[in-house]
């Protein structure tokens, strides 16, 4: 795909909610110590960011239907920059807490309508694909983004990074007035129409997948760090690297993703899933070995996040009359599926089964996602026999 500038804007707007979703995860201890609270307590930030996520897609989706779409991926950055300046100004706790919850409010509407607006700048054939670029300043915001601005927390202090976040996204609302064309408003019979839409049968089974697919990525890359440290014996400076190499494997999988499910939706995911199952099976023993384990996680990347595109654009296609709410909440869905996941990890520790058996549980999720998605597809293909 040629370079296309509203792609590029949205890939930026992306690349920017990437950085400000997944940096604090690098500087929690440094907000703790200086804000003099608990690690834990510090933690919360990210969970607050989360829960914003899940509250701020579909009440944002719905409050702003009739605003050009133009306008309100602009404003939708202005949200996010408001609430990173908020950060970087923030003298305590709470006032850092509420800042991450306005900072959310704009990431599940952003990637909806965004989603929808790259699928609508592109031909039909390539809206997949399209879907795939915009996300693509997610990804690489993991693989550099991320990285930079923890290093910059670190060495100048975590509100350095929260003002350079800040930046970004005057960047982006620079990028997205200069660069987006008036799309027209997508046709809409109402709030109560999308809600409709929302709980039809078909959409509520692809918010489903994407939870369980989500959920299988998220149970093992929430503990990467404790397992490379305890059972690969690894240097700090090695999981530094390792977290860079995974993030690369999530570009290619983006991007590889999002050819593939412009061809076909459900066989792109039953490959990815299957990749995902064999590569989360054979981590359970790779995992002892540097080499051998960063294989398996590059590997594991590009299968994780190839499921992405498909699973965004499944939801798309089956509220396609009415797609604003449901490819928005599609992105709360994905937050849901990380909480699961690192829930369903988490309680793998507790019980004392060791980090390997995190692996398993992570591959278990990957085949409740392919037993799903065959599911899916058996049932779609009795019922077009039916109607023919």
């Amino acid at each position: 795909m040629r370079i296309n500038p509203p792609l590029v804007a949205l890939a930026i707007g992306a690349f920017g909610i990437g950085v400000t979703e997944f940096s604090p995860m690098g500087m929690l201890p440094s907000i703790a110590a200086d804000l003099g609270v608990s690690i834990p307590a510090a933690g919360l930030l990210v969970s607050a960011y989360a829960l914003g996520v899940l509250l701020g897609a579909p009440l944002m989706t719905l409050t702003t239907g009739r605003i050009p779409r133009r306008y309100l991926l602009i404003g939708l950055m202005a949200i996010f920059t408001l609430g990173n300046l908020m950060s970087a100004l923030a003298t305590d706790y709470y006032t850092l807490l509420t800042a991450r919850v306005v900072t959310s409010l704009n990431h599940g509407a952003f990637f909806g309508v965004g989603s929808i607006v790259a699928a609508s700048v592109v031909a039909p054939d390539k809206r997949a694909g399209a879907v795939a670029a915009m996300f693509m300043g997610l990804t690489l915001a993991t693989i550099g983004g991320v990285p930079l601005a923890a290093w910059f927390g670190e060495v100048f202090g975590w509100r350095t990074a929260f003002w350079g976040i800040t930046g970004l996204g005057v960047l982006a609302m620079l990028a997205l007035w200069f660069a987006l064309p008036n799309v027209p408003l997508p046709k809409s019979d109402g709030v109560l129409a999308e809600i409709r839409v929302l709980g039809r049968g078909p959409v509520l089974a692809a918010l489903a997948l994407t939870v369980v697919g989500s959920s299988a990525m998220f149970t093992v890359f929430t503990y990467i760090a404790p397992i490379l440290s305890s059972e690969t014996h690894a240097s700090t400076a090695f999981i530094t690297a390792m977290l860079v190499l995974y993030g690369v494997g999530l570009t290619l999988g983006n991007m590889w993703g999002g050819k593939a499910a412009d061809r076909s939706v459900d066989r792109t995911l039953i490959v990815s899933l299957s990749a995902l199952i064999l590569v989360l099976l054979a981590f359970t023993v790779l995992m002892r070995w540097p080499l051998p384990a960063a294989v398996a996680i590059l590997i594991w990347g590009i299968a994780s996040f190839a499921i992405v595109p498909p699973l965004q654009m499944r939801v798309m296609e089956a509220a396609k009359d009415a797609p604003n709410l449901a490819s928005a909440v599609n992105i709360g869905a994905f937050n849901l599926g990380n909480a699961i996941g690192a829930a369903l990890g988490g309680a793998v520790i507790k019980v004392g089964l060791g980090y390997p058996a995190i692996s398993l549980a992570g591959a278990a999720m990957a085949g409740l996602g392919l037993l799903m998605v065959l599911g899916f597809a058996w049932r779609s293909r009795a019922v077009a026999a039916a109607v023919a």
